[in-house]
């Protein structure tokens, strides 16, 4: 994300994963955001709309192109395509109005009394049925061209609607939680669904009192209803009970529901997440996490083939998955077929090629640790990305016969190949010897005691491949010096010397034909409770011996430092100072340093002593502070010669009147 645009197009060269991408339609984006998108009841066009500045864009899938582009005067709340092309549409917008556009552009436009949130079209009457922050649902026929009679609902508010397919019942989601079904032939309520008490289980979680925030039919019997907290409902319209209940558990509310029939899923989605799955037993087939926000999602409808989704969201560009396990791809970009195939037989390339990721010991160890919070690292989870080449470089000033060792390594490696395959004697590894001669003692022991118990041989450490490793590379030393070794030493010791006495007191049981009774076996435990205490103590001895060594490690090496740090010969350092300051001494800086650290409360007290601050108090109860500001040593100096200056010119004054005044009495004397 933080390359630039020339380097993205020098990608495009070398980069796979870049060159596989596809564009399906041009410039399938708005300005800023999208809100809606809708696909013709033919699937010729695509309409979405979205901001900034209000428009609608028509997107015509046979050129693969935008069709046309049309500004509106405030924002769609939602939108419907009446026809089956894209020659009559319906706008509901938030200020109100209800505007129509015909196929060469605008065609007519009204108002509502009260602002609407959602509204459905009834074919066989040509209505038009719109709900908002009322109770009424206003009716709107076109071909009269007029208002009728709204429906008086029990609801405050609602939010969503829809219109059965089959048999046209009219159904409207409150904000109240419930959903009232309505028959539009005789304009009477013929059902209530309390949604709100249903989507509350014992695994779910709420604040506040659920809202329907979307509604959709499937078939002429079922129906799906999502919540304002996160939850989906999928009703039997024959029964007020839910069939089965979705949470989504991000507690947001869901924005659209859609049915695939072919696999039986639901796709539900809110405006972090899109859900794909199964009606019947509720398990998930598949989930899509953008990433910006989804405002909507809509399904390409293809002869039943429900294969494309597309989603507007909080930025420009709006997506379009593609997902061939539900089918083959419309025929307006049925190349997708053959792109997925191959895409499938080639394997992905890695990430990040021009990158390396460093951790902060690698930094370290590189003396590249100053660099952290430049441009030069881009932070990301427990490390940093760095561009490649300054890791070789580093790498090569670190280490520089880096390259030698591996070469070396490498050529080993490959010897010992090809030894390998000759007939080879049992002999210890080069890397980890003690371990690998301790654990083939082991081995041997357990594998004569496992033939006595006639039980199966445990796999050996050394034949296992994800140990194989630890005696070939040298990375994987034990270091016998470290302190962690040598702490955890005596408890290994002495928990191998117990299990060496546990299997020879079971192997002379075993040679005795002793069976095992309850009063031997209550010694046994005894004996062995006080050889585990004695053992105890024995390790906390050899602990404490061992923290006493190190103490009197680390106190020689301090010593040693001591003695070298004594011995080198200081060099003089040179310090710059200020212009305008003097240099008095290291204490005065070291003077400031403290009081830069004191509380402003510290400070203020000390500059009262000083005299440079004065507090008092006023009538009306708060403090006034008076500040003296320090002179700088240079403005000091310049004050005094204009003092020794001015101090001049009244002295030249006084001797020029003394001598004005003695000629003035020599002439009148002469």
């Amino acid at each position: 994300q933080w390359l630039s645009d020339r380097k993205k197009r020098a990608l495009q060269k070398k980069d796979v994963d870049i060159r596989r991408r596809i564009e399906l339609i041009q410039d399938f984006e708005m300005p800023t955001i999208s809100t809606k998108i809708k696909v013709s009841r033919d699937g010729q066009y695509i309409m979405a709309v979205g901001t900034y500045k209000p428009r609608v864009r028509c997107f015509d899938t046979y050129q693969l192109s935008q069709k046309f582009e049309r500004c509106l005067d405030s924002e769609v709340v939602t939108f419907e395509i009446l026809s089956d092309d894209y020659s009559k549409i319906v706008f509901l917008q938030c200020g109100r109005f209800v505007e129509f556009h015909s196929q060469h552009g605008h065609y007519y436009k009204t108002r509502i009394p009260k602002f609407g949130r959602d509204f459905s079209y009834h074919y066989p009457s040509c209505d038009l049925y719109f709900v908002g922050a009322s109770s009424e649902v206003y009716r709107l026929n076109l071909e009269q061209g007029r208002f009728l009679n709204s429906l008086q609902t029990e609801a405050s508010e609602s939010n969503v609607c829809d219109i059965n397919p089959v048999h046209f019942l009219f159904a409207m989601g409150t904000a109240e939680g419930k959903v009232e079904c309505w028959d539009p032939r005789t304009r009477n309520r013929v059902g209530l669904l309390d949604c709100a008490l249903s989507s509350v289980t014992a695994d779910t979680e709420i604040e506040g009192l659920p809202s329907i925030s979307a509604l959709k039919f499937d078939g002429a019997l079922n129906m799906a209803v999502g919540t304002s907290t996160g939850q989906v409902l999928l009703y039997d319209l024959r029964s007020s009970n839910p069939l089965i209940v979705k949470d989504h558990h991000y507690g947001l509310p869901i924005k659209s529901i859609q049915f695939q029939h072919q696999l039986d899923l639901i796709i539900s989605a809110d405006s972090r997440i899109i859900k794909m799955w199964n009606k019947d037993t509720g398990k998930i087939f598949t989930s899509m996490e953008p990433e910006h926000d989804i405002n909507d999602v809509c399904l390409y409808p293809n002869s039943g083939m429900l294969r494309i989704i597309m989603t507007a969201n909080e930025a420009p560009k709006m997506n379009i998955y593609y997902i061939p396990v539900l089918g083959p791809a419309p025929k307006w970009c049925s190349f997708l077929d053959n792109l997925t195939e191959e895409l499938e037989e080639n394997p992905e390339s890695t990430v990040y090629d021009d990158y390396k990721f460093v951790t902060r010991k690698d930094l370290e160890n590189l003396g590249l640790s100053h660099l952290i919070g430049s441009s030069l690292l881009r932070a990301y989870m427990h490390g940093f990305f760095m561009d490649i080449r300054l890791y070789h470089k580093a790498k090569m000033m670190a280490n520089p016969f880096a390259y030698e060792e591996y070469r070396r390594e490498k050529i080993r490696q490959k010897i010992e190949e090809t030894r390998a395959q000759r007939v080879q004697l049992k002999k210890l590894p080069k890397v980890n010897k003690e371990l690998a001669l301790k654990l083939i003692e082991e081995e041997g022991e357990e594998q004569q005691f496992s033939k006595k118990r006639k039980q199966k041989n445990l796999p050996s450490l050394l034949k296992d491949d994800r140990f194989k490793v630890m005696f070939e590379n040298p990375d994987f030393q034990v270091d016998e010096q470290s302190e962690e070794f040598r702490l955890l030493n005596p408890l290994v010791s002495k928990m191998s010397e117990k299990r060496k006495r546990k299997l020879k007191i079971l192997e002379e049981l075993e040679a005795q034909g002793q069976e095992e009774e309850e009063e031997p076996e209550g010694k046994a435990s005894d004996a062995e409770s006080s050889e585990s205490s004695d053992d105890e103590k024995g390790w906390v001895e050899e602990v404490r011996k061992q923290r006493k060594l190190l103490r009197q490690e680390e106190k020689l090496k301090r010593q040693e430092r001591l003695k070298e740090d004594q011995q080198t010969l200081l060099k003089p350092q040179f310090f710059e100072i200020k212009e305008g300051e003097e240099f008095r001494s290291f204490k005065d800086s070291a003077k400031k340093q403290k009081l830069m650290k004191k509380t402003l409360e510290d400070r203020l007290k000390l500059e009262e002593k000083l005299g440079t601050l004065n507090v008092s108090d006023t009538t009306v109860g708060s403090k006034q502070a008076t500040f003296k500001l320090k002179k700088s040593e240079q403005q000091r100096k310049q004050q005094e010669a204009e003092k020794r200056h001015r101090q001049e010119r009244k002295t030249l004054r006084r001797s020029a009147s003394h001598l004005k005044s003695r000629r003035g009495r020599g002439r009148l004397f002469h």
